[in-house]
């Protein structure tokens, strides 16, 4: 990977789910089982090992952790790790990854908020720290043009969100809020009916007509634009800046206490990696779908690898205030009760690498480590 410029986007964070809803909590994942990973770095492990033997990584095979699908497919980790190897597993829904987290399966994970925030409040602040953002955007709400051609026809409508409490649902909720609309939080039924529907179900579904439109993370999106829906709203525009985060990046606590040399080296290869892709963006495009295609033996096409792309910023900025945002919208909507969020960053690390490479030091919005 050639040396990148220092241009580094900024980022996400979002929303927690209700502790009786742990289960629901998923960032933008297809289904809840974790597998090997089969991409292996384009780099060996060489040189000194750190202070462990191995780092563990957990994703999804998703363009919203690109950073990780090029990280880990072009080696960039695994530089800055010598001889401590990468060992990787991929994961399809949220719940699953911090069970494996938990459980010591896996050091370090790519994941979205609302499951970071529920793991974090269900250990009452013990079992992991936000280390670092990882990417922002990449939520549409699109619609089928047959049906509805402003948002105000979204009334009396069947929208798809994929999972109660998860991060676009708490999002959907809390416009339908802002319009003055009611809907149970827990049924979704009322104004609008909101449809939890799995990522991998919902292009189906629309397609025989059992929903009008959907809420959901790229590249879900686009693959159904490619069915014929049309984006009807774009959810960065709801945001200040146009910033919103959708992955973040964690680690176990115990392993941050005890190998915080490795976790360092597995951040300077995350920023080198979100440095790359910004500077490169069609080779970093490239590299990722060819890192989906490893994992799932198939790439995207282009008309929905191209647009998915394009929504999702890659940054190094948690974007902490999001998530205080997010979480409030969460509680509001009753699917919340209000969190103590309080040191569930740690951005002490990554700050010192950023300085170091003359880059802004980012903000954990008062939720970081006394």
């Amino acid at each position: 990977m050639p040396a990148p410029r220092a241009t580094v986007r900024r980022g996400l964070a979002a929303v927690a789910a209700l502790p009786l809803l742990a289960l629901a909590a998923t960032a933008c994942g297809y289904g809840s089982q974790a597998k090997d990973a089969d991409a292996e770095p384009n780099v060996s492990a060489k040189g000194a090992k750190l202070s462990s033997d191995t780092v563990r990584i957990g994703y999804f095979p998703n363009l919203t952790h690109a950073t990780a699908l090029v990280g880990i497919h072009e080696g960039t980790i695994q530089k800055e790790l010598g001889g401590t190897e990468v060992e990787s597993t991929t994961f399809n829904a949220g719940p699953s990854e911090i069970e494996a987290l938990n459980a010591g399966s896996i050091d370090i994970g790519f994941i979205g908020p609302s499951p970071s925030i529920n793991g974090y409040s269900k250990s009452q602040g013990k079992g992991l720290r936000i280390i670092a953002g990882s990417a922002s955007g990449g939520v549409k709400l699109v619609v089928n043009p047959d049906r509805i051609t402003t948002l105000d026809d979204l009334k009396g409508k069947k929208i798809a969100t994929p999972q109660l409490g998860n991060t676009q649902d708490v999002a959907f909720l809390n416009w339908i809020s802002e319009k003055g609309w009611k809907v149970d939080a827990q049924s979704g039924k009322g104004d609008v009916s909101v449809v939890r529907s799995d990522n991998k179900v919902t292009p189906g579904a629309y397609r025989a007509g059992d929903l009008d439109g959907a809420w959901v993370p790229e590249p879900t999106a686009s693959r159904l634009v490619s069915e014929g829906a049309k984006v009807l709203l774009d959810e960065t525009d709801l945001w200040p800046d146009k910033k919103f985060v959708i992955t973040n990046i964690i680690v176990s606590q115990k392993f941050l206490d005890e190998h915080p040399d490795v976790v360092e080296a597995v951040l300077k290869g995350s920023v080198a990696t979100n440095k790359w892709i910004n500077a490169n963006p069609d080779e970093a495009k490239a590299s990722a779908n060819r890192a989906l295609e490893k994992l799932s033996g198939k790439p995207l096409p282009e008309e929905i690898l191209d647009p998915a792309w394009e929504s999702i910023e890659f940054t190094d900025d948690p974007l902490a205030r999001t998530l205080r945002t997010q979480a409030g919208h969460a509680v509001e909507s009753g699917l919340l009760k209000e969190p103590d969020l309080q040191g569930i960053y740690d951005l002490g690390p990554l700050n010192k690498i950023l300085k170091a490479e003359g880059l802004p030091e980012v903000a954990d919005a008062g939720l970081g480590v006394k």
